[in-house]
């Protein structure tokens, strides 16, 4: 059965982990992603950890592709990418703004060439207004978007998120804007050009803090673990020294969690009678709270309050996640193999469809594994390809090797 994207052909011109990881989630779906790499590859190819000379990090974000090497700075490779680009459905670039106009491979050129082409830019700041020039990495982002403002504890300098959660951001609105692309082409025969800005992928996710601030005029502060609407809603400390997160969004739920903790006498309380007078009053419910957490120990807590249906967990670290029951029987790690790094476990991609959904159908590329195959399929000859290597246009992977033989 075929996947829902199988005869999507995308071109993606992106390093590191906004544009890699949408071409990823883009090829998990069935689409035949090109990954167009410098001569060097992929910056995120020199990250840790590494084995048998490959990144394990890189393989994690740009698994189901296939790699073309090309020195975009040669007129060549330029024409390499607008022959792919004639017969290609989406191009995906996380270039600076302008750079790749300077190289006739901008989304006015490829539109002329191909109009119903989506072409999907991602950068930091946004392919218009003063700042679109400017660097953004991700910690940059989560500063400039006001993120890391209301991160960590009141007064304290604010705490970077534990995940690289602007490019994630920026690679989730990524895709979609290329899958609605995809769409409207298919319906209306007009592709789109798309411009996702980290930045603001980044303010569209703090919903709760724009929207408080929008209304109220005052800047949302940071307020550790506590959440800005409800409460109890935090995470607790235990006998332990284990931390338990633990949510009570609405009246039923609180009930459950204060008969729990044996706290029943508080319920007629009139500060604690509603989700509102809850948040409140919160400097007075949580003394009478945590030290009844103090108590347990974090599974005995854990299993207590899930078994009453109150939402919590224990903070798990990742070796306590994969060995989770839940995450063995739904499998969310799978085993590979790469011709490199050997057999490997990974993690599959979260979405399962009833029948053709995405698999880890083909390990991360190697720099240039399929330069040969694809400059193949665009009509290059042998001799054509060994001059566009000899020239350093190109070059072939370990299992491109029949050109240099020849």
């Amino acid at each position: 059965m075929p996947k829902p994207l199988a005869g999507i052909r995308v071109i993606e011109l992106a390093n590191f982990i906004a544009g890699p990881l949408a071409g990823t989630l883009l090829a998990d779906m069935g689409a035949d992603v090109i990954k167009v790499e410098p001569p060097k590859g992929d910056m995120a190819r020199a990250t840790p950890p590494n084995r048998n000379g490959e990144s394990v990090s890189f393989v994690a974000l740009n698994r189901n592709k296939r790699s073309l090497v090309l020195d975009l700075k040669q007129p060549q490779a330029q024409e390499i990418v607008r022959k792919l680009a004639a017969k290609s459905d989406v191009l995906l670039e996380a270039y600076r703004p302008g750079a790749l106009d300077k190289m006739g491979l901008g989304a006015s050129d490829i539109k002329a060439i191909n109009p119903k082409l989506i072409y999907t830019s991602v950068s930091g700041f946004g392919q218009t207004g003063p700042d679109r020039r400017r660097a953004g990495v991700n910690l940059i982002i989560e500063a400039f978007s006001g993120v890391l403002s209301v991160t960590g504890a009141p007064g304290e300098m604010p705490m970077r998120p534990g995940v690289q959660s602007a490019d994630v951001f920026g690679a989730m609105f990524a895709t979609y804007a290329t899958l609605a692309g995809l769409v409207g082409a298919a319906r209306h025969g007009e592709g789109r050009i798309a411009d996702v800005s980290l930045v603001e992928a980044s303010i569209a996710a703090a919903a709760w803090e724009a929207a408080e601030y929008l209304e109220t005029g005052k800047a949302p502060q940071p307020m550790g673990n506590k959440h800005r609407l409800t409460a109890p809603y935090q995470l607790f400390e235990t006998s332990d020294k284990r931390y338990v997160a633990i949510g009570t969004p609405n009246d039923g739920l609180f009930v459950k969690f204060m008969q729990t903790l044996k706290l029943d006498a508080h319920l007629a309380d009139p500060r604690f009678g509603s989700y509102a007078k809850r948040k409140a009053n919160e400097g007075a419910l949580l003394p009478l709270v945590e030290p009844a957490i103090r108590q347990w120990k974090a599974a005995d807590l854990e299993t207590a309050l899930s078994a009453a249906g109150v939402p919590c967990a224990r903070v798990n670290d990742f070796q306590e996640v994969f060995d989770h029951p839940q995450i063995v029987a739904r499998g969310v790690v799978k085993d590979v193999e790469h011709p490199r790094l050997g057999k490997m476990r990974a993690v599959r991609n979260p979405v399962l469809f009833d029948h053709g959904g995405p698999d880890l159908a083909r390990h991360a590329p190697m720099l240039g594994e399929h330069s040969e195959e694809i400059l193949k399929e665009l009509g290059y000859a042998p001799a054509d390809i060994a001059a566009l290597v000899s020239s350093g246009v190109t070059n072939l992977g370990a299992s491109s090797s029949s050109v240099a033989a020849e």
